[in-house]
Formats: structure tokens, sequence, C-alpha cells
């Protein structure tokens, strides 16, 4: 199954939990943006509430416990026997983030809608301020459906296979850090941007031109893989482009450099 989902491919679909995960870095909150218009029967999921756990140690974005994903996903209508749509307005970063989590936790259909709201509006179709009233959902939530790297992991695999640092080039070599502790990136580590895994109209480029991208950096297959971002969140975007050129199954360092950066006996490399 494809992580990506089509306008079309939707209204095919029937039966269907709709989520809207927009989110701002230090703007106001996304359900701002939610209460001025969504997609009709869409829910708001939060970044920060539904999908992580308390910022620390572990990062900004840190995986969320078992028992509060699985509450907060059923107050969104979450079951495990009807699909999952998530969109966002951020070329699916954003949106990618639920993608991942729900699966790791062991939800089998879960899609991103390749161009997210922007692609719903572009296609004529109405946006609403009407929201829904849902019913609660079943999902049993079961984590380790995917394979996930702590720092030391992540250390390892930049050494004996490709570790993908999602962010942008001027913050991979260390020459700006908006956000945290320290500049630079984990030592061995190779930079695909995940700005430059969709086109200007947000959707995800063509499959080959993903698998020339992540081909360009030494990525083959029966290479171990995994990715890392800010905090785990544009890197589980990543992990959907490397999915669609055609490499599954890469793992995902959900601390990310907030929580590599945190520890200053790690080394760092700027290039």
């Amino acid at each position: 199954m494809s992580p990506l989902i089509t306008l079309a491919e939707l209204d095919a679909l029937g039966e269907v939990t709709l989520l809207d995960v927009r989110s701002r870095l230090g703007g106001p909150p996304g359900v701002t943006f939610y209460r001025e218009g969504h997609i009709p029967g869409a829910a708001y999921c939060d970044l920060d509430a539904d999908l992580a756990g308390p910022a620390g140690a572990g990062g900004r974005h840190p995986l969320p416990e078992t028992e509060a994903f699985q509450a907060a996903m059923r107050r969104l209508g979450v079951s495990n026997d009807r699909p999952v749509v998530a969109y966002d307005d951020a070329g699916s970063t954003i949106a990618a983030r639920i993608w991942w989590t729900l699966r790791y936790f062991g939800h089998q259909d879960v899609r991103v809608l390749d161009g997210g709201l922007a692609a719903w509006t572009a296609d004529g179709r109405p946006a609403t301020t009407d929201e829904p009233q849902v019913e609660p959902g079943d999902f049993v939530a079961k984590p380790g459906a995917l394979p996930v790297l702590d720092a030391d992991e992540a250390a390892a695999l930049a050494r004996s296979g490709i570790l993908v640092d999602a962010r942008s080039a001027e913050r991979y070599r260390g020459e700006t850090e908006p956000i945290d502790p320290a500049a630079g990136h984990v030592p061995g580590a190779v930079n695909v941007p995940t700005t430059g895994n969709v086109g200007p109209d947000g959707r995800f480029l063509p499959a080959e031109q993903l698998r020339a991208r992540f081909d360009a950096v030494g990525v083959r297959d029966g290479i171990p893989l995994g990715a890392y971002c800010g905090s785990g969140v544009t890197a589980a975007h990543e992990l959907i482009a490397l999915e669609l050129a055609g490499y599954p199954g890469a793992a995902l360092y959900v601390g990310s450099w907030s929580n590599w950066s945190a520890d200053p006996s790690r080394p760092i490399e700027t290039a």
C-alpha cells in the first residue's frame, strides 16, 4: 500500500477517519487554522498533544506513551479496521508524523493526502468551519511495528549504513541552529533536505526523482537505512520519500537532533 492517497482515491475509499494535523513551529496553535477552515468531516489532531510525549531529554517530540496515544486516537475516531487519512498544509511534513506514529503503534491502513489542503481547494472543493461530531474509535495501540533508533544506534548506523539528515543544508552544515543547543550533524550522516521531496504544489516528486535524490548520497538496496531531523517530525516525511523511492523499512531516530545535541558528550560534525 502506498503511503499516499490522491483525491480520487479518497473519494473511492468510503468510510474513513480524516485527520487535520496542521501545525506551525513557533506560530499560533494549529487548531487556529483548522477552525478557520478544513476539509469537511476532518477532526483536528494536535502534533504536540496527540503525537508526542512531553519534551525533555528524549527530544522535543518523543514518542507518546502507549496508553496516551491510544486514548488520543480513540477520541479522534480512529479504529483498527477503518482507514485513516491525514493532511496538512505544509507539504505533508506534519501529516507524515501521524502516518508513521499510527503505523508504529500497529495501524495497518494509514495514508497521507498528497498535496494536502491545497490539493483539496485547488480542485474546487469547499472547506468548512463546522466541526464534526466524532464517534470514539476502538483503536488498540501496540508499539513496535516499525524500527526506531536511539542515539547510540543512530551513531552506529551512520558508520555501518546510511543515516539521512532531513534538515536544511544550513543546519546540517552547522551554519545556523535556530532551536537546539548546538549546530551541526551526527558524524557520518548524509543530508537530503525534506523540502526537496516535494514540488511547488506540495505533492511528492515522482518515484524516479526521489530515488535519484537518495542514490546521490549512497543509498542502495540492502544497505541499512535510518533518518532523523530536528525532533522526529520531518524525518517521518523522509521515510515516506524513501518508501516511494523503493527503499522501505528505514528506521526513525525519534529523538533526532533535539536529543543528540542535548548531550554535550556526543560528537558533532560540521561541513
